[in-house]
């Protein structure tokens, strides 16, 4: 007797070749995509793509990184004995037997490795980032030691790296407009802390038009988006609380965990079964030693992960902090305005309430096109961060034209100037992303991440490529940014786009055609279409019921 399929909690049965981790298996040679829809959390389908690496690659990457390593030794000894000129930072001859104030381990990767492509970071622009943008031009007579500038600017480079996403870092236009208007007005700089001197009506008409944007009760700006992350989660959160962080959290959600002093614990990238398992052992057997309850259960994640592509799994994180009374604390630094059918983001992106996120935070430096950051939530949290947070108490007010920056900006995405150009911008910057994920793709580049953020990692991998892949595009004046080891995991190196509404599609056509070029010229072009599964779990292991509180 044939054994009856059992029911899946995902909604995808076993059927047509459909597997157990939500991956649909198509014909022979096809791609795999991460297809979910748990249990009806979902109401869009989601679509995330993290191939496997070519095991061939995986090895000549060691191997390549392991050559640099002994290079390296060989050239340390080699200056140790005089016979190279030693160029980097050294204890003098007479605090020699002082405690190292330059570990030399710490030390041997920029030495050794990052110097030789060092020419591929900190080019200096001298233009407003938009789609195009001019560089400076300059050249290295040491091996990237030191730089000379040639006097030549490199005009109309096409900008692939600016956080521009919507297209308002902008030399003209009615932000700039009003930007030079309220400069004259109140000047470039407060001189004082929002506490004291330094609270502007502009700053409260920002926060109101914030909490308005976000569809919650209130909002507070800071100057600062690091910050913050950094000084505000040790006013949530201390001695007695748990923080739940996923493993590729950004620097500023981790050194704001490290200062709470709470206990922090991590879990898997965007994978529910790793923070399942974390939430019941928190639960269970409580704080170590004393076994007494968690005074809070806090779990940071953020909405478009900046190296990975990858957008947060949002309706399970919600489901498991609703069914285990933990708080969230959501980072939409790249997903405010990048996301979702108006620019509000991927608590829009997936049709969810904002009452469900606890804590929102978002800066205002990508898609706004200026500086700072912003906590949104219910009015009693604000008030208590007015009160207690670092960035409050301690930090300067925003500068004045930043903050005319962000409400002109963020009133045209809402559409309250009275035109739809905001709306059009969120929408193309949607087409922009899909086109040129699906060209890369199918011209045979791994990339990664979900195939509606605009964040584009183009996997490179292999350490002499790095820098190789950034100086053949700089050449063909394509402008890109690209991110190796101790940054991404040392066989990961990658080329990271960053699509803006204010590509047109001409430019993009431009910059795939350099692109394919490149990546025959250093043989890039790795995928096989065989994609590791995000999650290890079946779907059908767990299932999320709705509490009330």
């Amino acid at each position: 007797m044939e054994r009856p399929e059992r029911p899946r909690a995902n909604g995808c049965g076993g059927a047509h070749g459909a597997l157990r981790n939500g991956f649909v298996r198509g014909p022979p040679g096809t791609q795999i995509n991460h297809i979910v829809h748990n249990g009806g959390l979902y109401k869009r389908p989601f679509n995330e793509a993290f191939e496997e690496t070519p095991m061939l690659v995986a090895v000549l990457t060691y191997v390549g990184y392991g050559v640099l390593t002994l290079f390296g030794y060989l050239r340390d000894f080699m200056r140790q004995w005089k016979i190279e000129k030693c160029q980097n930072a050294t204890e003098r001859e007479e605090q020699k037997d002082f405690v190292p104030l330059y570990q030399d381990f710490e030390n041997f990767y920029n030495r050794n490795l990052y110097m030789r492509i060092r020419d591929s970071w900190n080019r200096p622009i001298c233009s407003v980032p938009g789609a195009k943008v001019d560089m400076m031009e300059r050249v290295s007579h040491d091996y990237n030691w030191t730089f000379t500038y040639t006097g030549r600017v490199i005009k109309d480079i096409i900008n692939m790296g600016s956080y521009n996403y919507l297209g308002f870092a902008q030399k003209a236009g009615a932000c700039q407009e009003a930007a030079a208007e309220v400069l004259s007005q109140y000047g470039a700089g407060v001189c004082s802390t929002r506490q004291e001197m330094g609270n502007l009506d502009k700053h409260e008409e920002l926060e109101k038009l914030v909490a308005r944007f976000l569809g919650v009760e209130s909002a507070m700006a800071y100057g600062m988006g690091f910050a913050t992350n950094s000084m505000n989660i040790p006013a949530l959160v201390g001695k007695g609380c748990l923080i739940l962080s996923d493993e590729l959290n950004h620097a500023s959600l981790v050194l704001g965990a490290r200062l709470s002093g709470a206990t922090i614990r991590i879990f898997k990238h965007n994978n529910m079964q790793s923070l399942e398992k974390l939430l019941k052992d928190a639960i269970v057997h409580g704080q170590p030693r004393t076994r007494r309850p968690w005074k809070k259960i806090l779990i940071l994640v953020e909405g478009i992960y900046s190296m990975e592509g990858s957008i947060v799994r949002l309706p399970e994180v919600i489901a498991l902090k609703k069914k285990y009374k933990s708080y969230l604390y959501l980072d939409e630094a790249h997903s405010i305005g990048a996301l979702g059918p108006s620019g509000r983001g991927v608590v829009e992106y997936f049709g969810l309430s904002p009452e469900d996120v606890d804590v929102m935070m978002g800066t205002f430096t990508k898609s706004f096109g200026a500086a700072g950051g912003y906590i949104g939530g219910k009015k009693e949290l604000i008030d208590y961060l007015r009160t207690y947070s670092h960035s409050a108490a301690y930090a300067t007010s925003m500068s004045p034209p930043v903050v005319e920056q962000i409400i002109t900006s963020v009133k045209c995405i809402m559409g309250e100037d009275g035109t739809t150009i905001g709306r059009a911008r969120v929408q193309q910057l949607a087409e922009n992303t899909r086109y040129f994920r699906r060209r890369l793709k199918e011209m045979g580049f791994i990339i990664y991440g979900n195939e509606d953020s605009p964040v584009v990692p183009l996997m490179l991998y292999m350490p002499a490529k790095i820098g190789a892949f950034g100086r053949e595009m700089l050449k063909r004046n394509i402008g890109v940014v690209v991110v190796g080891f101790p940054a991404t995991p040392i066989i990961e190196s990658r080329a990271r786009f960053c699509l803006s509404a204010a590509h047109t599609k001409e430019m993009l056509d431009t910059a795939l055609k350099e692109i394919n070029e490149v990546g025959d010229l250093l043989q890039l072009k790795y995928s096989r279409r065989r994609l590791v599964p995000l999650l290890d779990r079946p779907f059908d292991e767990t299932t999320y019921e709705e509490t009330e509180d």
